[in-house]
């Protein structure tokens, strides 16, 4: 007990080194922008970071880069709430209602609840990391694949929650999403599963392109449509800031848990922060009593995620350290800053000095606290500048929202074909809200994919069938079946019967569609969903036992599912909430002209970029728009065309280097 006090305190000065503390100081600043800049992504400004540490210490080194990791999620929340642009990958289920409290005037509120509960889940998940040292090993080596594949199938019971008032569409939507994480090659046989010849699509579909898409494109066709501002309401004195704080201690007890689900989810390998923030806010709905509020302004839908977001880093650490095996893609990438370091993950970190290096890894924590508690200080100090962008027009952010959201296609791989991936999801995701489907589950169903189709074939292959019968798995297995009943019984049960109407906020009605032309579209949606779906497993049956397993196993009961919808649509026994229904006050005529205006805008963009390359189609595309489109003066024009210029060259092309392609023109003319 003495040697791990000696090596807590030895931990904290050394972090207190002054060039130790001013790395971290650097790295924080890097991680600030990085979760603010949609689409550069902590893990590839991490390896882009990599070769820095060479001549660093091993502290000096993970206060440079967990410094940077640690604040990027906290950071990567404010595009969420202001933009409905996620800033980190990680952050996109923030938008779901961090978002729509912005467009109520309540952005400072917003920023103020996730912020608060992002450092609640940063000190929760480096304590849970400090008191898990002793006793990770047995933590961890009680689940095998069996359990690991149980664990996945325990977050698609989440999704029945995520799907508010529709079960079936939500089940549906969840099945999309891991039938779009089979594309690819299949990692074991080296089959090509549904790449259709293309070889950009052999690793699969990115979650950035389609993240980005499903959720930044909605919004800024919406926002195009309704024209003035982000924000419906003016933003008052602090925008709400210190309400915020004060609903993180009024919810503390669903923040705390929200922070134990993320750093739990952490520990387990390949689960990481993507899946811990959609856990977080199904647990969030599912522990409300008002679960109609959630996707329309709940701060309860903000606090959730922002807690696990930051909680699940400490969790992804015990892995990692412990057995070498990262728990997350940062976690992958910081492995690598072991070895440079000539560090060998495993005994050694959980051994205190002279025999190993405890201190080092008790450092770990210390970076985690102090580099969140130092960013949310300097995030309240700009709160209110913050909250009062979504007093901006519309037109004046449209184009950098663009930019941002065919950056965020590229950055990931670095590849163009992801921009017309996140253009594909865009239009999908447009469909998903005008037709009443929900979004969350799609993409929770894209994370969990790859990791349930690997448990699931190991499984299988060491047990056979015997697997199902292992204790870990029936456990599981029955708190899958409380997370999929318990909230229909209690319904039924009718504690408290609202209806959907009274629960929505005035300023957003509720449009229950029960006859007429509209529920054509949903017929015609259905149907094609039915048809590719159909389409996907008939060309399954080629693949073999190996890549065939999941898409059979998945394939079959979701085509069964969406055969289910089909018939209840054509029967008239569905009706659906017409997505953005503020288009209400908006004359049909004015909402199709401006629909498409800025998707014609959003492919023009895309074309400039293919001919010319970034560096030259970023300021003409930005003057184009700001003169024609928003018919700004000269003076703004100029001066917003320069300032994005500025920053895209100076921040992407300049300092980080990212191999942007010069464009079509330019290389036909060498």
């Amino acid at each position: 007990m003495f040697d791990m006090f000696n090596a807590v305190v030895s931990g904290f000065y050394q972090v207190l080194n002054p060039s130790t503390f001013s790395l971290m100081l650097i790295g924080i600043a890097v991680g600030f922008w990085v979760g603010i800049l949609p689409g550069l992504g902590g893990p590839t400004t991490l390896a882009l970071m990599l070769p820095f540490i060479f001549k660093m210490s091993p502290v000096e080194a993970f206060a440079f880069l967990l410094g940077m990791s640690a604040v990027t999620a906290t950071t990567g929340d404010i595009t969420s709430v202001l933009f409905g642009v996620p800033g980190e990958p990680t952050t996109a289920s923030t938008i779901v209602d961090g978002h729509p409290m912005a467009k109520k005037g309540e952005a400072g509120r917003a920023l103020g609840a996730v912020l608060m509960s992002s450092l609640v889940g940063a000190i929760f998940g480096a304590f849970f990391l400090a008191v898990s040292i002793p006793v990770v090993r047995p933590l961890v080596l009680t689940f095998g694949s069996p359990e690991f594949f149980m664990i996945g199938l325990l977050g698609v019971t989440f999704v029945v929650s995520l799907s508010g008032g529709n079960l079936l569409k939500g089940l549906i939507a969840g099945g999309i999403g891991f039938c779009l994480a089979m594309i690819g090659l299949d990692p074991i046989s080296g089959i090509q599963r549904y790449t259709f010849g293309q070889l950009f699509l052999w690793d699969g579909i990115g979650l950035v392109p389609v993240t980005v898409g499903l959720f930044a494109i909605p919004e800024v066709i919406d926002l195009a449509v309704q024209g003035g501002a982000i924000s419906k309401e003016k933003v008052g004195k602090l925008g709400g800031v210190l309400e915020g704080v004060k609903d993180t201690f009024r919810h503390w007890w669903l923040v705390v848990r929200c922070s134990a689900l993320g750093a739990y989810v952490g520990i387990m390998p390949g689960m990481g922060g993507g899946v811990g923030q959609w856990i977080a806010y199904a647990h969030a709905v599912q522990s409300s009593p008002n679960k109609e509020r959630f996707g329309k302004g709940a701060v309860e839908g903000v606090l959730g995620p922002g807690a696990a977001n930051n909680s699940t880093l400490g969790g992804a650490f015990i892995p990692t350290i412990a057995f070498g095996v990262p728990g997350s893609v940062v976690m992958a990438i910081l492995l690598g800053a072991f070895i440079i370091q000539g560090i060998v993950p495993g005994p050694d970190m959980l051994l205190p000095p002279p025999k190993g290096k405890l201190d080092l890894t008790f450092s770990f924590v210390w970076i985690i606290v102090l580099s969140n508690l130092i960013t949310v200080g300097i995030c309240f100090l700009f709160l209110n500048q913050l909250a009062k962008i979504t007093q901006v027009r519309g037109s004046l952010i449209i184009p950098f929202i663009i930019l941002l959201i065919y950056l965020g296609g590229f950055a990931e791989k670095n590849a163009f074909q992801d921009m017309l991936v996140v253009l594909a999801f865009g239009a999908l995701g447009w469909v998903l809200v005008k037709l009443d489907w929900q979004r969350p589950p799609l993409l929770l169903g894209l994370v969990l994919g790859p990791l349930m189709e690997n448990r699931l074939f190991l499984s299988t292959d060491n047990y056979g069938l015997a697997w199902l019968r292992r204790p870990g798995v029936v456990i599981i297995f029955l708190l899958i079946l409380i997370g999929i009943f318990y909230p229909i019984i209690k319904e039924r049960w009718g504690k408290k019967e609202k209806t959907r109407i009274e629960a929505l906020p005035a300023s957003e009605p509720e449009i229950v569609v029960e006859k007429g032309p509209e529920r054509f579209w949903d017929i015609v949606f259905t149907s094609f969903i039915v048809v590719v779906l159909a389409l996907a497993l008939w060309q399954s049956k080629d693949f073999g036992i190996r890549a065939g397993l999941f898409p059979w196993s998945i394939g079959i009961p979701v085509l069964t599912l969406a055969i289910v919808q089909l018939i209840l649509e054509l029967a008239g026994k569905t009706t659906r909430t017409v997505g953005f229904a503020d288009d209400a006050d908006v004359p049909k005529a004015v909402v199709y002209s401006r629909t498409t205006s800025v998707i014609g805008w959003m492919f023009g963009f895309l074309i400039a970029i293919w001919l010319l390359g970034f560096l030259y189609a970023v300021p003409i595309t930005t003057l184009l728009y700001l003169k024609t489109a928003g018919r700004e003066k000269w003076p703004i024009t100029i001066l917003l065309t320069l300032l994005c210029w500025g920053v895209f060259y100076g921040l992407f092309d300049y300092s980080l280097n990212i191999p942007f392609p010069e464009g079509w023109l330019f290389s036909w003319f060498q």
